[in-house]
């Protein structure tokens, strides 16, 4: 196949993800969240930690991957001896994400090692901790109490010192604050004020892609490495003050 055609097939797949996206979208948007894909510079600075801890191996887990975009780039980013779960609680996108693992290039020798899990990331059943998480959930349309569950569920999730990374979209809080009802702009405001916690505790770095459509603040939080005690018990976990 020359090159050409490659480029042609794979302008062609990313079309028919697209139409994918906007259809779920439209039929689920408060578990999709978005009406396109991430774009490609959003996806890079999402696995951006993977490029920190080449060439050693890792345990990633990707949540929310929609049609895979940003599991693509995942997939070319993971050093050899990795593994990754995908957790997509959507069926047509878990379909697809399967399909697109199978197929991906160069992964015979990954593709043992890289598994899509069809549930929410609540009922993942495993003993694995993970270096990077990467989430794609759309936080601004959950409720308080679904964020909470799921930020402390990838905080158990995570090695000390393993890294998460997480977006939103930018403005988007304000042009809902205009277009909804009141109780829908609380739980907003009280969805925010929560992340913001997690943020002043764990946060290491945010950054502003405004080349995607819409644009999106990527967030990069860190588990700390436990501290022990001086008398060399055990290890104190974080929590998150409520």
């Amino acid at each position: 196949m020359n090159e050409s055609t490659t480029h042609i097939r794979a302008r062609t797949q990313r079309s028919a993800e697209g139409w994918t996206f906007l259809v779920e979208s439209i039929r689920n948007h408060r578990t999709v969240g978005s009406i396109a894909p991430s774009g490609t510079s959003l996806a890079k600075l999402l696995t951006d930690p993977l490029l920190e801890r080449a060439p050693r191996s890792a345990n990633v887990l990707e949540v929310g991957a929609g049609t895979g975009s940003v599991t693509r780039v995942l997939l070319s980013r993971i050093p050899r001896g990795s593994r990754l779960d995908i957790v997509e609680a959507n069926d047509q996108f878990a379909a697809h994400l399967r399909r697109l693992v199978r197929s991906h290039p160069n992964l015979l020798e990954k593709q043992e090692r890289v598994r899509v899990h069809n549930m929410f990331v609540e009922q993942l059943s495993t003993d694995r901790r993970y270096d990077v998480i990467v989430s794609g959930l759309p936080f601004s349309n959950l409720s308080p109490r679904q964020v909470e569950e799921i930020m402390d569920r990838y905080l158990d999730l995570l090695r000390p010192g393993g890294t998460l990374t997480y977006f939103s979209y930018c403005g988007s809080r304000w042009v809902r604050a205009f277009l909804t009802s009141r109780p829908e702009a609380r739980r907003q405001r009280e969805v925010k004020g929560l992340l913001n916690q997690y943020h002043q505790q764990y946060a290491i770095g945010c950054w502003t892609v405004w080349g995607n459509l819409p644009p999106a603040q990527v967030w990069q939080l860190r588990r700390p490495i436990d501290a022990v005690n001086v008398s060399g018990g055990s290890a104190v976990q974080p929590h998150l003050s409520r």
